[in-house]
C-alpha cells in the first residue's frame, strides 16, 4: 500500500547577500543545520540587474560538500584549481564534488532579460570526503525532459524518472534532481525511496503538495515532506514550476565553517590551516 507524504515543514527564503555581493534567497543554510540530511543549503538566485550579480563568487576554497550550480536562465563562467574551466548557459548544470579540496570562481555574465539559477550544496559521507575532487558539466541539450502526462514536464538532472537517467554520474548520496513544471488543474504524482530527505523549491506560481490540498505552497517557499513512497502535487488556478529533491541522509556529525564542512573541529582546523600554508588542494 503506497504511502503518499505530508507536508513536515515549510521555510521561507530570506534575502541575503553572498560572494562579492550577490543578492540572492536563501531556502535554507546554516541555520537549518540538519533539518535536510544531506543537503545543507540552498540559494536561488535572480534578476534583471546585472549590478545585483555581475561581482559574482570570486575565488574561494571547497572541501568536503558537493556544490550544483543549476541555470535556469543566464550565463555563469566557471574555473578551478585543477584546471576546469566552462560556461554554465541557460538550462545548463554544472556538478563540483570538492572532494579533499578545491578552490574556484563563479562569475555570472551580464543577461539580457532576468537572470536565473540554484546553487544546492550536498554533504559528502565521512568515508569519502577526502577523495580527488571531480567536475561535472552538462549544457541544456545533454539533460533529458519527461513528458509525464497532461503536459506535466520533468527535467531530469539526477536520478531516474521514468526509466529516464539524469546525465550526472557517480553522486556519493544517492540523489534525484529533478525541475518539475505541472500546469493549472493538474494532479503530479511519483514514487520516491522511503527514509531519503525530500524537498520541492516552488520557483513559479504554486501548488499543493500533500493529498489533503489543505496547504498552498508559494513561489520563494520551500517544503519538507514527511517519510513515505509516493509524492502527491496538485495545481489549481495556477500552474507551478519547482525543484524536487531526494538524497539518503548521512546521519553523520557536522563540522560547518564558511565553504568547509567536515565531521570534526579537528578537521576544520586543518581544512584553513592547509588553505593558509598553500596545502589546500591536495
Amino acid at each position: 500500500m503506497m504511502k503518499i507524504r505530508t507536508i513536515e515543514k515549510i521555510l521561507q527564503s530570506k534575502m541575503t547577500t553572498e560572494g562579492a555581493g550577490v543578492l540572492l534567497r536563501r531556502a535554507f543554510g546554516f541555520d537549518e543545520l540538519g533539518l535536510l540530511d544531506p543537503f545543507l543549503l540552498l540559494d536561488y538566485f535572480g534578476s534583471d540587474n546585472p549590478d545585483e550579480y555581475t561581482a559574482g563568487f570570486p575565488w574561494h576554497p571547497h572541501r568536503g560538500i558537493e556544490t550544483i550550480t543549476y541555470m535556469v536562465e543566464g550565463v555563469v563562467e566557471h574555473a578551478d584549481s585543477i584546471g576546469n574551466k566552462g560556461v554554465i548557459s541557460s538550462g545548463g548544470i554544472q556538478w563540483m564534488s570538492a572532494g579533499s579540496g578545491i578552490i574556484h570562481q563563479e562569475m555570472p555574465r551580464p543577461y539580457r532579460g532576468t537572470m536565473r539559477g540554484f546553487q544546492l550544496w550536498v554533504n559528502i559521507p565521512s568515508s569519502d570526503k577526502m577523495k580527488a575532487p571531480r567536475y561535472q558539466e552538462f549544457s541544456a541539450d545533454k539533460i533529458p525532459v519527461a513528458d509525464a502526462g497532461s503536459n506535466i514536464k520533468v527535467k531530469v538532472i539526477a536520478g531516474d524518472f521514468c526509466e529516464i537517467s539524469g546525465p550526472v554520474s557517480d553522486p556519493f548520496i544517492d540523489p534525484f534532481y529533478f525541475d518539475v513544471s505541472v500546469p493549472i488543474n493538474s494532479g503530479f504524482r511519483t514514487m520516491v525511496k522511503p527514509g531519503h530527505t525530500v524537498f520541492a523549491f516552488v520557483f513559479e506560481g504554486e501548488a499543493a503538495f500533500d493529498e489533503a490540498k489543505s496547504t498552498v505552497v508559494k513561489s520563494g517557499q520551500l517544503v519538507k515532506l514527511s517519510d513515505g513512497d509516493t509524492i502527491d502535487v496538485s495545481t489549481q488556478d495556477n500552474s507551478v514550476r519547482f525543484l524536487l529533491v531526494a538524497g539518503k541522509p548521512l546521519n553523520e556529525p557536522v563540522a560547518w565553517r564558511g565553504p568547509v564542512v567536515m565531521n570534526t573541529q579537528e578537521e576544520l582546523l586543518t581544512a584553513f590551516r592547509e588553505f593558509r600554508e598553500g596545502t589546500f588542494v591536495k
